[in-house]
């Protein structure tokens, strides 16, 4: 990328798979625009799907449910829950655990994940003694 960033147009269609074992579809990141301080991502849990525990060393990441819902266990040792539906949006803090999953059967769900990491998959940090607890 060049050394200053411009503006940039991503097109819909490419997908990666992330530490966390979901397919993203490749939104804005570092390795495609050049963005320095932000990445945003589309997700689909596919029904029954769920991540890997993991947390996002110094990066926040922001939420928005566009559709289905989402539960998520987090916290030191993913003692605590929510539920997160269309139309919601979701703060997650730098450094917490988590693991989000998808419990419906049926229906995906569909979320655009905006992270402060531009490098996306660069402060991802697995924790798998956390995994068998859910």
């Amino acid at each position: 990328m060049a050394s200053r960033p411009t503006c940039a147009v991503v097109h819909a269609g490419e997908t990666y798979q992330g530490k966390q074992a979901f397919t993203y579809f490749a939104g804005i990141s570092a390795e495609n625009t050049g963005a320095r301080r932000i990445c945003m991502h589309l997700l689909t849990i596919p029904p029954g799907g769920r991540a890997r525990a993991h947390l996002h060393e110094d990066h926040e990441t922001a939420i928005h449910v566009i559709s289905g819902q989402a539960g998520m266990w987090y916290g030191e040792k993913l003692e605590e829950h929510l539920v997160v539906r269309a139309g919601e949006f979701l703060y997650i803090p730098a450094g917490v655990p988590h693991l989000p999953y998808n419990s419906s059967e049926t229906e995906a769900c569909t979320a655009v994940i905006a992270r402060t990491d531009p490098n996306e998959q660069e402060s991802v940090v697995l924790r798998p003694e956390l995994d068998a607890l859910y």
